[in-house]
C-alpha cells in the first residue's frame, strides 16, 4: 500500500516497531526540545505541534494500526473502516499541542521548574540542552522552585489518584437468587481536550449480579470518578447490601424463615 503524508515515527525519532514505552520517552524528549518556552526558533511551534500529533496517533493502538496500514492520508481520510457506530473512522488532530503536553505531564508545567530560575552553580537553565530523560538526574523541586527531598522530578509530576467513591447497592432476595443486571447512572467531571477545564457528564455503569453473591461483595469500576488536571479519577465501588424481605432473611448461603409458634404447639409438635 502506498503511504503518503507525515512520517510520525520519524518525527518522534523512533523505529516502526517501537514499544509504548519507547513512544512515551520519545515524546517526552521531543516535546521538551521543541516547546516554545524553551526553543526560540521560528519553527518551534510547528515542530511542537507535529510532535504532539505524532504522539497522539502512535500512542493509540487503533490509530496506530490504521496509520501503519494506510499512512496519514488513510488515517484522516477514512480508510480505517467503521468507527463502531455505523460511521467511518476519521482522525483529526484537535490542534492544541499544549493540551497534549499538559495531559502527558499530569496538568503541570515542567518549565516552571526548569526555566526562569538558575540551577545550583549559577548555570542558567536557558542554556540546557534537553536530551534523553531530563527528569532522571535533577534534585526534585516543588512548584515554587524550592528544593524538595531527593527524588526524580518525574515522580513529582505524576498525578495522584483520588480515594474510591463508595456506593451501597441494595438488592432483593429474589434478585440474588436468580441473578440480575443493574444499571447505575453516575454524574462525573471529565477533562476537556485543553487539559485544564472540566465538563460534567453522565455515564451508565452496568453491573451483572451473579446468583448467590453475598452481602458485602464489591464491584469496582476503575477510574470512573471525577477527573481534574492534578488528579487521576477515583475508582467507583458498589457494595452489595441485602434489602429486607417480608418473610425470609439470608444467613450466608442459607435462607432463614423466622416463624412464631406457641408453647402449646411446641409441646404437642403442632404445625
Amino acid at each position: 500500500t502506498l503511504r503518503m503524508g507525515k512520517d510520525y515515527y520519524s518525527i518522534l525519532g523512533i523505529e516502526k516497531g517501537a514499544s509504548d514505552e519507547d513512544i512515551k520517552k520519545a515524546y517526552r524528549k521531543q516535546a521538551l526540545k521543541w516547546h516554545p518556552d524553551k526553543n526560540k526558533s521560528p519553527h518551534a511551534e510547528e515542530k511542537f505541534k507535529e510532535v504532539a500529533e505524532a504522539y497522539e496517533v502512535l500512542s493509540d493502538p487503533k490509530k496506530r494500526d490504521i496509520y501503519d496500514q494506510f499512512g496519514e492520508e488513510g488515517l484522516k481520510g477514512g480508510a480505517g473502516g467503521s468507527d463502531g457506530q455505523g460511521g467511518t473512522f476519521r482522525y483529526s488532530f484537535h490542534g492544541d499541542p499544549h493540551a497534549t503536553f499538559a495531559a502527558f505531564f499530569g496538568g503541570t508545567n515542567p518549565f516552571e521548574i526548569f526555566f526562569g530560575r538558575r540551577m545550583p552553580g549559577g548555570r542558567d537553565t536557558e542554556d540546557m540542552e534537553v536530551d534523553g530523560d531530563p527528569f532522571g538526574s535533577f534534585t526534585s523541586f516543588s512548584m515554587n522552585g524550592f528544593p524538595r527531598e531527593r527524588n526524580t522530578v518525574g515522580s513529582q509530576l505524576r498525578r495522584k489518584q483520588d480515594p474510591p467513591v463508595i456506593h451501597e447497592l441494595k438488592v432483593s432476595l429474589e434478585e440474588i437468587y436468580h441473578g440480575c443486571t443493574k444499571r447505575m447512572r453516575i454524574s462525573r467531571k471529565r477533562l476537556n481536550p485543553d487539559g485544564r477545564s472540566v465538563r460534567t457528564e453522565d455515564k451508565i455503569l452496568t453491573i451483572e449480579i451473579k446468583r448467590g453473591w453475598k452481602e458485602g461483595t464489591k464491584i469496582t469500576f476503575p477510574k470512573e470518578g471525577d477527573e481534574t488536571p492534578n488528579t487521576i479519577p477515583a475508582d467507583i465501588v458498589f457494595i452489595i447490601k441485602d434489602k429486607p424481605h417480608s418473610h425470609f432473611k439470608r444467613d450466608g448461603s442459607n435462607i432463614v424463615y423466622p416463624v412464631k409458634i406457641s408453647l402449646r404447639e411446641v409441646s404437642f409438635c403442632g404445625n
